[in-house]
């Protein structure tokens, strides 16, 4: 194993993924307007949530869904075709999770836009799709189960992150994976952290009684925070329990 090729696939990688796809889409759909700090009214409230990362999440709510697809998309490719290159390349060697891991730092910190960027989302999503895709299938399997069980979007949304840790343990023993999983995962929950202490607040104040506001507010889809309201596991139980009273 080369360490300078190491340095030069951080490095590589760092710059790539603070190619901030976001901010090219919005000088066109939407010139002139800053997408750096995005303030939101919670529905029902007169609480703003302030979004202070520039992501396809941003991109969603001040352009619209198709754009905020797009920039997810567009993230997502430039982390998969270097980290694909460099493992077609050296598929022995972790020059390419080296990248992968580098492009979410970048994605989330660019040195172009003064070190503000995105959650790293995307990028994670991108990159794992080359280093291990039947991995992506099965912990988002196994997290939508765990989401529909307890009744939480959010459980749903992100307990695969943390399963692909330990698939990446018993899939291939390798400390390489492992570290590069436990990066980006610290990664992408360092950019979040304003943004989840803000929503743990509100959960506190009871802001978001329901599964479907949740939904709603994170736009993660009205009817799907509808099914688990009236459907999941912990849902059906206390309605069961809430009969039998």
């Amino acid at each position: 194993m080369d360490w300078l090729l190491i340095a030069a696939s951080a490095l590589a990688g760092y710059l790539i993924g603070g190619v901030s796809f976001a901010r090219l889409i919005a000088r066109r759909v939407i010139p002139g307007k800053d997408i750096s700090k995005v303030e939101l009214l919670v529905p029902g409230t007169e609480t703003l949530f302030v979004m202070d990362t520039v992501s396809a999440t941003t991109m969603r709510t001040q352009a619209g869904t198709r754009y905020g697809c797009l920039t997810a998309l567009l993230d997502m490719i430039k982390v998969a075709l270097p980290t694909l290159g460099l493992w077609l390349w050296k598929p022995d060697a972790p020059y390419y999770l080296v990248l992968a891991a580098a492009s979410v730092a970048g994605h989330n910190w660019p040195v172009y836009y003064g070190f503000k960027g995105g959650r790293g989302e995307s990028p994670i999503i991108g990159g794992l799709l080359v280093i291990d895709w039947p991995g992506v299938l099965v912990t988002n399997a196994v997290g939508w189960a765990a989401g529909l069980t307890l009744g939480s979007l959010l459980v749903m949304r992100w307990s695969w992150l943390f399963l692909m840790v330990a698939w990446f343990w018993l899939r291939t023993g390798d400390p390489w994976h492992v570290g590069y999983m436990v990066a980006v995962l610290l990664f992408y929950f360092v950019a979040l952290a304003s943004e989840l202490k803000q929503y743990v607040r509100l959960k506190l104040d009871n802001t978001f009684p329901t599964q479907e506001a949740v939904a709603d507010f994170l736009a993660m889809g009205k009817s799907m925070g509808r099914f688990m309201d009236r459907y999941s596991l912990f849902a059906l139980y206390h309605r069961m329990r809430g009969g039998g009273a």
